[in-house]
C-alpha cells in the first residue's frame, strides 16, 4: 500500500493533469464561440493548478521530497457541449476518490497533520462535484440551445471560483 507522501506526490500529477484538461476544454469552448463556458473552464484550470501547488507547499513545509511531474495527453476534441462537461464531472469524481484515499492513508499512518490538510480538499471536492453535476444537468436540459447554457453560466456563480480564505497556501502564490 502506498504511503501518504507517495499518494500526495501522485496527486500533484493528477492536479496538474486536471489543470491541463480544463485548459483544453476551455479552448474547445472558445473555439465554439461560447465565451462564458470558456472563461469558466479557464478559471477551473487555474484552480486545479493552485491545488497542485498547495500540495507542493505542504510537502515543502513538511520537508518531504517533492518533484514536479510531467503529465500525459489530454483530450481536445468533443462532438457536443455535454461531452467536455461530462468528462470534467468524471474527473472530479475520480479526484474525490483520490483525496479520500489520501485522507485514509494519513489516518492509518497516524498523521494528524496530513489528515487535517486533506480535510480542506475533501470539502472542496463536495463543491466541485456538485457544481459540475449541476452544470452537466443544465447543459443536458439546454440541448442544442447553447445560448441558454451560456446565459446560465453568465448569470449564476458556479462554485466558489477558487476563492476560499481557508484554502492552504500555494507554493509561489495562488494565481
Amino acid at each position: 500500500m502506498a504511503t501518504f507522501s507517495e499518494l500526495l506526490g501522485a496527486q500533484i500529477k493528477n492536479e496538474f493533469a486536471a489543470s491541463q484538461q480544463y485548459a483544453a476544454v476551455a479552448v474547445w469552448f472558445a473555439r465554439q464561440d461560447l465565451p462564458q463556458l470558456a472563461r469558466y473552464f479557464y478559471r477551473q484550470s487555474l484552480e486545479e493548478r493552485n491545488h497542485a501547488m498547495m500540495m507542493v507547499q505542504y510537502m515543502l513545509d513538511r520537508d518531504i521530497p517533492v518533484t514536479i511531474p510531467g503529465i500525459g495527453e489530454v483530450r481536445n476534441d468533443f462532438a457536443v457541449a455535454t461531452e467536455p462537461i461530462a468528462l470534467a464531472l468524471a474527473q472530479e469524481k475520480q479526484v474525490t476518490a483520490d483525496i479520500e484515499a489520501l485522507f485514509t492513508a494519513a489516518r492509518s499512518e497516524g498523521n494528524p497533520i496530513g489528515e487535517q490538510f486533506m480535510l480542506w480538499f475533501l470539502k472542496e471536492q463536495v463543491e466541485e462535484v456538485a457544481s459540475m453535476t449541476t452544470l452537466l444537468n443544465v447543459a443536458e436540459r439546454a440541448g442544442q440551445n447553447l445560448f441558454d447554457l451560456e446565459n446560465y453560466v453568465a448569470r449564476e456563480q458556479i462554485g466558489d471560483g477558487g476563492n476560499d480564505a481557508a484554502a492552504p497556501q500555494a507554493a509561489g502564490g495562488a494565481l
